[in-house]
C-alpha cells in the first residue's frame, strides 16, 4: 500500500497570507497537482502536514477528497504516525515541490528509506544530504521510520527532522531523472515563478507523446495552448464541444462536396481533443482523458470513411470506399495489437493528416490509397513486433 505525506507549511513569498501549496499551478493548486501525481501512482491515503489551515487549503483538500482517497490533515509526526497504515510505504513530498509523473513514479516504487537526490545545488535542492548530494524533495520511507520520527521533540521541524532521521538510517540514494530537471523539478514559493514552472511541466506533458503526428503537429499546438487554457480555467467540456462542432461541420462540408474542407475540419477537431485530453489528465480526470483519446480514433475513422463514401459517389466507383474500409480495418487491428509502436507507425490522428492534402487537391481516392497502404505497413510491423516477443 502506498500513502502520501505532503508538506504544506510554508507561506508564499509574495503572498504572506497564503500557503505556497495553495498557489495556482496548471489550472489547479500546487497541492492538488502533487496529490494527483501520488494518486496516479496508486496512493490510497494522503496525509497533509500543516502548521496552519487556511480556507484555500481546506477547499483544495475537499477537491482532492472527491477522487476517493482518504485524506488526513496532520500537524506533527506523531499525528502522521498514528494515521499511517502500519504496512504502508510512505512517499514524502517536500513543501512547495514541483515535480513530474516520471520522478514521482520512480520514488513511489522504490524500497522504503530511499531519498531522491541530485548533485546540483539548484532550485531542485531542498536540503543538503552529504558533501556530494542534496535532497531533491522526494523520499520513500516505512511507517516504522515515521514512528521513529514521531518520538522526536515536537518543536523540531517535521520535514527537516524526517530527512535527518532517514539519512542517519542509511537511506539509499535515487538520482533525480534528467527529464524531471528539464521539466522544472524544484521548490518554488513565488507565484510568478511557479506559473513558469507550471508551463514547463505542461510542455513536458505534451512532449510525452512520441508518434510523428503528435511530435510534429499536435504537440506544438498543445504546447502553445495548454498553459493558456489552464490559466483561464477552461471547463472540461470545452475541448470535446469544440471537437464535436468541428466534426459536424466537416460532415456537412463533405456532404456538400467539399471533401478537403471536411477532412481539414476533422483534423482541427482531433487537435482540440488532443489538447483537451492532456488538460484532463493534468487535472486528474483520467477517465475523461481516455474518453477523448478514444474520440480521436472515432473522428479519424469517420473522416476516412466519409471521404471514401464521397469519393465513391463522385467517381461512381466502389474503389475509394473499399480503400477506406481497408485502411480503417488495418488501423483498428494495429491499435488492438497493443504492440509497442515505432515512431513511424500509423496512429489514428495521423491518417486524416495524410488524407487532407490529397482531398484538398481533389485527389481523395489517391489519399485513401496512401492511407490504406500506410495502415497495412503499420499492421505488418505490429505483427513482426509481436512475433519477436513470442
Amino acid at each position: 500500500m502506498i500513502a502520501g505525506l505532503i508538506f504544506a507549511t510554508e507561506a508564499a513569498e509574495d503572498r504572506a497570507e497564503a500557503l505556497a501549496a495553495t498557489l495556482p499551478f496548471g489550472g489547479m493548486t500546487l497541492i492538488e497537482y502533487q496529490a494527483r501525481l501520488l494518486i496516479g501512482c496508486g496512493a490510497g491515503q494522503l496525509m497533509i502536514a500543516v502548521a496552519r489551515v487556511t480556507p484555500a487549503l481546506l477547499a483544495a483538500v475537499n477537491r482532492i477528497a472527491r477522487r476517493g482517497v482518504t485524506i488526513d490533515v496532520v500537524r506533527s509526526a506523531e499525528e502522521a504516525a498514528a494515521k499511517a497504515h502500519p504496512l504502508a510505504s510512505i512517499v514524502v513530498v517536500a513543501d512547495s515541490l514541483v515535480t513530474t509523473d516520471q520522478a514521482m513514479r520512480a520514488i513511489a516504487f522504490a524500497q522504503p528509506d530511499t531519498l531522491m537526490v541530485t548533485s546540483e545545488a539548484t532550485t531542485a535542492a531542498v536540503e543538503r544530504v552529504d558533501a556530494d548530494h542534496v535532497w531533491a524533495g522526494l523520499a520513500a520511507l516505512s511507517a516504522a521510520r515515521l514512528k521513529e520520527i514521531a518520538g522526536m521533540p515536537r518543536e523540531y521541524d517535521f520535514q527537516s527532522t524526517l530527512l535527518r532521521v532517514v539519512v542517519a538510517g542509511g537511506a539509499a540514494h535515487l538520482q533525480l531523472p534528467a527529464a524531471a530537471k528539464r521539466a522544472g523539478h524544484g521548490v518554488e514559493r513565488q507565484s510568478g515563478a511557479l506559473a513558469s514552472r507550471g508551463n514547463a511541466v505542461l510542455a513536458a506533458l505534451a512532449n510525452g507523446r512520441t508518434g510523428w503526428p503528435d511530435r510534429f503537429v499536435f504537440t506544438p499546438i498543445s504546447r502553445f495552448a495548454l498553459p493558456r487554457l489552464a490559466a483561464k480555467g477552461v471547463p472540461h467540456w470545452a475541448a470535446p464541444a469544440a471537437a464535436g462542432v468541428l466534426t459536424l461541420g466537416g460532415l456537412v462540408a463533405t456532404w456538400w462536396g467539399s471533401t478537403g474542407v471536411g477532412v481539414l475540419l476533422a483534423v482541427l477537431g482531433i487537435a482540440s481533443l488532443s489538447t483537451g485530453s492532456l488538460l484532463s489528465w493534468l487535472r486528474g480526470d483520467d477517465r475523461r482523458a481516455i474518453a477523448q483519446e478514444a474520440a480521436i480514433a472515432a473522428i479519424a475513422a469517420l473522416a476516412v470513411l466519409m471521404t471514401g463514401v464521397a469519393a465513391s459517389v463522385g467517381d461512381v466507383s466502389a474503389t475509394p470506399l473499399l480503400l477506406a474500409i481497408i485502411g480503417i480495418a488495418a488501423a483498428a487491428m494495429v491499435e488492438r495489437s497493443r504492440a509497442r509502436a515505432g515512431w513511424w507507425w500509423g496512429s489514428p490522428a495521423g491518417y486524416p493528416l495524410i488524407l487532407a492534402p490529397f482531398a484538398l487537391a481533389g485527389f481523395a481516392w489517391a489519399g485513401l490509397g496512401v492511407v490504406a497502404a500506410y495502415a497495412m505497413a503499420s499492421l505488418a510491423a505490429a505483427v513482426e513486433s509481436l512475433r519477436g516477443k513470442a
